[in-house]
């Protein structure tokens, strides 16, 4: 079983906004394929939405509510890209070996 250190961060929420974690040995479970897809699926949008919004801040027709259309739907993506950095980054800090 996967020590408490090694939990994975998921890339969703509970229904209160609290962290989910998956607990597996198993890389290639269900769990962990449907959290790499998501993860995959967020950082399309992600990559998406910046090239959306380069546009939309070089047009000096954009008015003010879609630029506030647009920070809202970028602070989304931005908090899923985080949470999918900060997940990756402790599964590597408890996958690579500790040098002395």
């Amino acid at each position: 079983m996967t020590a408490p250190n090694e939990l994975r961060l998921l890339p969703w929420s509970s229904s209160d906004g609290k962290p989910c974690y998956l607990n597996t040995d198993d890389k290639t479970g269900y769990m962990s394929r449907l959290a790499d897809n998501i993860e995959a699926v967020q950082l399309g949008t992600a990559a998406e939405l910046l090239e959306h919004a380069s546009d939309t801040l070089n047009d000096q027709d954009t008015d003010p509510e879609d630029m506030r259309l647009l920070a809202k739907e970028l602070t989304g993506s931005l908090r899923d890209v985080l949470r999918i950095a900060t997940s990756r980054g402790h599964l590597l800090a408890v996958s690579e070996p500790h040098h002395s």
